[in-house]
């Protein structure tokens, strides 16, 4: 332990004595200081002593962006993951975020959007409303790149985590987005399964009329009509205009909406029809309750009319 500390120190002196100046030196060495820090930083970071790692990425950092190079921005990712590591996830997103903002800007957006990919993975436990910000960012630079199956990923991330908030106006805009991706890469089948996260959110917003739109607009769709989704969706919106609760319930809880997402699934078993819905008497106990009405007549004329 003591010989990796020792090793990262005496890369930091060097990387200092590359960036002084002289009479006969007038430009610091931007790269070989650069160099100097990053081997530093592995050295603290196999040492166990992450603030210094941290640190020394940072200065590795600098020394690039003094430089003009693009490698900045992979350091200051790596100073976000010692601070990952250290549990200051707050903190490590900040970072990430710098360096994708940066991967943007020289050109390597595909490597921006896997940044803040991961950035909204590792703040998705503490903060849903930033992993939001994130997934949507990454779904930017990836449509802006014409990269839509990777865009409509990140959008499903966010479309779920708006849902898990409660934010359903939103989640119903972030649903519609990935409907509209996913028709533009011809992949229908998925559009129906967003057609019925769709209604299940516009039902929990008391919104039937939007939720009634979204399935007939999916008619135009190759293959819904008649499909499965499509069944279950008609007989879901008739119960639910009816007030039919045990449709209601019996449609979600078909495998068809159980083995949903599981943000989904939970609005499928929680949906109830407006006013408390009515249940219909069954067959049986009406069946019971003719054959009573049978026998107290009998009993009323038992003993004759006399």
């Amino acid at each position: 332990m003591a010989a990796k500390i020792n090793e990262a120190h005496d890369h930091i002196a060097k990387a200092e004595k590359y960036l002084r100046t002289s009479f006969m030196k007038w430009k610091p060495d931007y790269d070989s200081a650069a160099s100097e820090y990053s081997k530093a930083a592995v050295a603290f970071k196999n040492a166990k002593m992450l603030e210094e790692a941290k640190e020394a990425y940072l200065q590795e950092a600098e020394a690039h962006t003094n430089n003009k190079t693009h490698f900045c921005c992979r350091a200051l990712e790596a100073a976000g993951m010692m601070l990952k590591d250290m549990q200051r996830i707050p903190e490590a997103i900040q970072y990430i975020e710098r360096a994708s903002m940066m991967y943007v800007e020289n050109g390597t957006p595909d490597t921006a959007a896997l940044a803040l990919d991961r950035a909204g993975k590792l703040i998705e436990s503490q903060d849903l409303a930033k992993a939001v910000d994130l997934y949507q960012k990454a779904a930017s630079v990836f449509e802006n790149e014409d990269r839509l199956r990777q865009a409509v990923e990140m959008l499903g991330k966010s479309s779920r985590l708006l849902v898990r908030q409660h934010k359903l106006d939103e989640a119903a805009v972030s649903i519609q987005k990935e409907k509209n991706m996913y028709k533009e890469i011809e992949n229908y089948p998925t559009c129906f399964k967003k057609t019925i996260a769709q209604v299940l959110v516009h039902l929990h917003r008391n919104d039937f009329v939007a939720a009634d739109k979204c399935v007939r607009e999916s008619y135009s769709l190759p293959g819904f009509s008649g499909s499965e989704d499509c069944i279950a969706l008609e007989q879901l919106l008739q119960g639910y205009d009816e007030q039919d609760e045990d449709q209601v319930h019996r449609v979600c809880n078909s495998p068809l909406f159980k083995y949903m997402d599981n943000d989904y699934a939970k609005l499928s078993v929680s949906l109830r029809v407006p006013g408390g819905g009515k249940k219909k008497a069954p067959a049986a106990d009406a069946a019971e309750g003719g054959a009573g009405a049978g026998e107290a007549d009998e009993d009323e004329y038992a003993g004759g009319l006399c």
